[in-house]
């Protein structure tokens, strides 16, 4: 069986011409080999220096077709979907014909036109994966045109979290990121890790206000007694000036998964402010490497995430209640802090790949 994955995935060349890709979603289609004889991933190239994070694909079964990219928030951005349409289209019809069925990563820009194609001019299996905040009030117009097709169109559209009243096409997934080899390194850390009298936290993922890194940066200047070591992996706009103003924050910028896990590690809590996410990979990684989560309470993150008792929901998403939860954190026996680890360890097992293959080969294939 040949799958065609179409998604909005930055990739680049090395300078010997390889290409890699962003590392989760890569990832992820390193292990989909499993299941298909053959996947093309069609998503964007960029002329840029890949950054740290990117990986190769792992099996010569796997073909990346480069797309044009399009999108941005500016009107430059939008007009460049538009643009770059026939050109894009051109290339997926092609591929689509040698293929038995598609995956769509939605949202992004060229899903304005891609998804009415395939929901009314494409007759072959396929299914959607929406990877954003399927219940957000407020989404941007783009996204909101999107989800509103995919509720409307009959094939399997599978979403973060689990909500009454949803069309029988609206599965609820987990999203993978956990390998078998990542859970027995993590059970190994579970089981040894304590809370210190220094308590250590960490951010992961693009510097900006989407994610709610300013608020964690605000929020970490409003303690003057509370010590925490603090260990920043991302880059991004809010980078050099947070730099300054707090010089006892490590900033790693983007890492190698391998170096990621190191820092999870050493840390008891991840922090993840967001104002709008599915469910971040991160916290699951979290996790299953024992960092009690301190996240935003967006779409399905409290059916997994109850707080006090695993962990921490930034409920209002304000300084003033991220503060309040790091004074929390400060007060939290070793005993209390073992109990939420090892419970969010075995709640990890739900973000295997071997579990989102099974979940594909019941649910869709």
């Amino acid at each position: 069986m040949i799958l065609v994955i179409i998604s909005h995935t930055a990739h680049y060349k090395t300078p010997t011409d390889e290409i890699v890709g962003w590392g989760p979603t890569v990832t992820e289609i390193n292990q989909l080999i499993q299941v298909f004889d053959k996947i093309y991933h069609c998503a964007f190239l960029h002329n840029e220096k890949p950054p740290e994070s990117s990986l190769a694909y792992s099996s010569q079964h796997i073909q990346f077709v480069p797309l044009p990219p399009t999108g941005g928030k500016d009107l430059k951005g939008k007009l460049k979907v538009l643009a770059r349409f026939p050109e894009t289209l051109i290339k997926l019809r092609s591929v689509l014909q040698k293929s038995d069925i598609f995956q769509f990563r939605a949202p992004t820009g060229m899903g304005v036109y891609l998804i009415p194609y395939l929901s009314l001019f494409h007759r072959q299996k396929g299914w959607f994966k929406y990877a954003g905040n399927w219940k957000q009030k407020n989404p941007p117009l783009g996204y909101a045109v999107q989800r509103y097709m995919l509720r409307k169109q009959s094939r399997i559209v599978t979403v973060n979290g689990l909500w009454p009243g949803q069309p029988k096409n609206i599965l609820a997934f987990d999203n993978p990121c956990l390998t078998a080899k990542d859970r027995e390194k993590g059970k190994k850390a579970v089981s040894s890790k304590a809370i210190e009298n220094v308590k250590k936290i960490c951010f992961v993922g693009n510097l900006t206000k989407n994610k709610g890194f300013d608020l964690f940066m605000e929020a970490l200047m409003e303690l003057e007694n509370i010590q925490f070591e603090v260990d920043v992996i991302g880059d991004g706009p809010m980078r050099k000036m947070y730099e300054k103003k707090l010089p006892g924050v490590i900033f790693h910028g983007f890492l190698p998964k391998e170096k990621v896990q190191e820092v999870y590690l050493q840390c008891h809590f991840i922090v993840l402010p967001s104002l709008s996410e599915g469910f971040p990979k991160v916290v699951a990684e979290g996790m299953n490497f024992g960092c009690i989560p301190i996240v935003s309470d967006v779409s399905g993150i409290d059916q997994y995430i109850t707080d006090g008792e695993n962990g921490f929901l930034i409920k209002p998403i304000t300084k003033v209640r991220l503060v309040s939860i790091f004074k929390e954190t400060i007060k939290l026996k070793n005993d209390d802090y073992k109990k939420m680890v090892n419970y969010n360890y075995n709640l990890a097992s739900k973000f295997t790949f071997e579990a989102y293959i099974n979940h594909i080969k019941q649910s869709i294939l």
